[in-house]
């Protein structure tokens, strides 16, 4: 049997700058069922605020469903941790 040693890495998660975030929202507003009207994806919140603002304007509806959503990356962190020593000396 082979004998293998594993190392823990840590790792930091990061927001990947190469792609945009999504913002969208749908109306969620209605008794029976859902509106559903959708603002559509964007770069940025704006867009979607000003559709909800508007939809809101000309239905009366107030209730809306967010969504966000981005893409992330692990990339390992500068200094790998180190294992503690366990019997004496100099470090």
């Amino acid at each position: 049997m082979t004998r293998r040693a594993f190392r823990y890495v840590p790792f930091s998660v990061e927001q990947d700058a190469t792609a945009e975030p999504e913002y969208e929202a749908r109306c969620v507003s209605g008794d029976e069922t859902e509106c559903g009207a959708k603002s559509g994806t964007y770069g940025g919140p704006e867009p979607v605020e000003e559709w909800q603002r508007r939809h809101t304007q000309e239905t009366g509806h107030r209730r809306y469903r967010r969504n966000f959503g981005d893409y992330a990356v692990l990339r390992p962190s500068a200094e790998p941790a180190r294992p503690a020593r366990t019997h004496g000396g100099a470090p």
